[in-house]
């Protein structure tokens, strides 16, 4: 910070500590915030983390589900099941965590073409081992997609705390100190050239 810019005024010097006040408390606010969206992200990626150990069992039994209608109904009638079953629908919307926009994803209920009580056994267990696996597979997309929005607002937050806390913060605080050394200075030089004159005007002044 260039010192020739700098008002050496009382005026000046308020406005500088009530600039540092305000800089300080933005800094805290910034602080409690990502504090707070960091255990929204570590909460998240513990939710993430079970949801696949979930996901991996699922992808199990739906392939177990799958080989044991293929080979008890064989492969034509099995594909033709799977093609007439409805496609999902997903509707896609957003929700607010600490100011942070998160995906939401909520698919449509399932509607088959064939009622369950007309279809093989085994079929019916590979469309709900599948419709799981979706909803399982959509849920931990989101989910991964909020982890990166959440950190991407952290990271956000470092950059702005850190120039607020690293850089801000220290040039006000120099400017204030400037100020009030310069004023004080002033305020002695005012005073020497007082006692100056005040000396003057004394050998001057006739005795009584």
């Amino acid at each position: 910070m260039s010192n020739i810019n700098i008002k050496i005024t009382r005026i000046e010097l308020i406005k500088t500590k009530s600039s540092i006040k305000v800089a300080r408390k933005g800094l805290n606010l910034l602080k409690m915030k990502r504090s707070s969206l960091v255990m929204a992200f570590l909460d998240l990626a513990r939710q993430i983390e079970a949801m696949k150990e979930d996901m991996r069992n699922s992808i199990d039994r739906a392939m177990n589900s799958n080989r044991m209608a293929d080979i008890s109904l064989g492969s034509i009638v099995f594909d033709r099941i799977a093609y007439e079953q409805a496609n999902r629908t997903a509707v896609v919307s957003s929700r607010n965590i600490m100011g942070v926009k998160i995906p939401n994803i909520e698919l449509g209920s399932t509607k088959m073409t064939t009622s369950e009580e007309y279809l093989p056994l085994y079929a019916v267990d590979v469309i709900h081992a599948y419709n799981n696996l979706l909803n399982m597979l959509i849920e931990v997309a989101a989910k991964e997609s909020a982890l990166k929005e959440i950190l991407y607002e952290i990271e956000k937050l470092n950059r702005r705390s850190n120039a607020i806390e690293h850089v801000s913060i220290p040039a006000l605080v120099y400017k204030a100190k400037y100020i009030q050394a310069r004023l004080e200075d002033m305020e002695r030089d005012q005073t020497v050239s007082l006692k100056f004159i005040k000396g003057k005007l004394d050998e001057y002044k006739e005795p009584a």
